[in-house]
């Protein structure tokens, strides 16, 4: 039996995808870690609203990149 070795469209939509996984999922994980030390420092209620404020965005960029790089892999995997 022969195998197939070429890279299709398909695999680099698949990797590319997950890619963009991992780079949501370092974002998220960043988020945390600046929330986690913002509390760590015991901030009063308006700094801590400020670190929540400036990492919100963030959070949900993460997110998105996150979801959107799954759904590629998945796209990949139903089309290939």
């Amino acid at each position: 039996m022969e195998q197939d070795t070429h890279f299709s469209l398909f695999d680099g939509i698949i990797w590319g995808g997950a890619a963009l996984s991992v780079v949501g999922l370092v974002g998220l994980i960043w988020c945390i870690a600046k929330v986690w030390r913002a509390r760590a420092a015991k901030l009063d209620d308006a700094d801590m609203r400020a670190v929540m404020a400036s990492v919100l965005p963030l959070n949900l960029g993460a997110l998105f990149v996150s979801v959107i790089g799954l759904m590629l892999v998945i796209v990949g995997i139903f089309l290939g």
